[in-house]
């Protein structure tokens, strides 16, 4: 099952539950101008359970986007990989709240969590807050997360090569998001996100 959710647009469902053999590849998109606040839980309930999520969010203003995502491993065998990428700027504010659960009786289990943050202004605010809550000893867990800026260097050596300034930022924000961009088969939605690149 796939889902691609735009934050303002959809209702977001808070809960989803993953049966044995059950695969969910969940995208939750947040364009410029939305503000929102996205529970997400997914309880994965049966072995080969398998959850693929990510996120892509765009807030160069005054936005405000908190992404709670709890995934839970109640029973062993089941996989879950989450990516969320955002691009802040402006005085905008995100916050990611990630956990993830696994039980003690969830052996197998194999999670893994990131969250990645460009800033592109000093009043722009990315919190991000990844958590491993384990309680099962056979298992493959990580989670990593990182809050930076463009790359002064590339954009440098861009601007040197006669790409203008503008051009040589966006090319830097879609190679940042181009795992969570290349998810999305909509076509005008992508499209809608390149375009609010090109103003940044």
């Amino acid at each position: 099952m796939e889902k691609i959710y735009v934050l303002g647009r959809d209702a977001v469902p808070e809960r989803f539950t993953l049966g044995p053999g059950e695969r969910l590849k969940l995208t939750l998109v947040a364009l410029p101008g939305v503000s929102a606040d996205v529970p997400v839980r997914v309880d994965l309930e049966g072995e080969g359970a398998e959850l693929d999520a990510a996120g892509l969010y765009l807030c160069p203003g005054d936005e405000r986007v908190n992404f709670r995502m709890d995934v839970r491993h109640n029973i062993g065998g089941g996989v879950s990989r989450q990516l969320f990428k955002g691009i802040v700027g402006g005085t905008a504010r995100t916050d990611f709240y990630g956990l993830i659960y696994v039980a003690r009786d969830a052996q197998k289990t194999k999670a893994y969590q990131e969250n990645h943050n460009l800033l592109l202004s000093d009043g722009a605010w990315a919190l991000t807050k990844p958590q491993l809550e384990i309680y099962a000893d056979d298992v493959e867990c990580s989670h990593g997360a990182t809050v930076g800026r463009l790359n002064a260097d590339e954009l440098f050596y861009m601007r040197s090569r006669g790409i203008p300034e503008a051009e040589a930022r966006a090319l830097q924000m879609i190679s940042f998001l181009s795992p969570v961009l290349a998810r999305i088969p909509d076509e005008a939605l992508v499209a809608d996100i390149l375009r609010a690149l090109e103003n940044r």
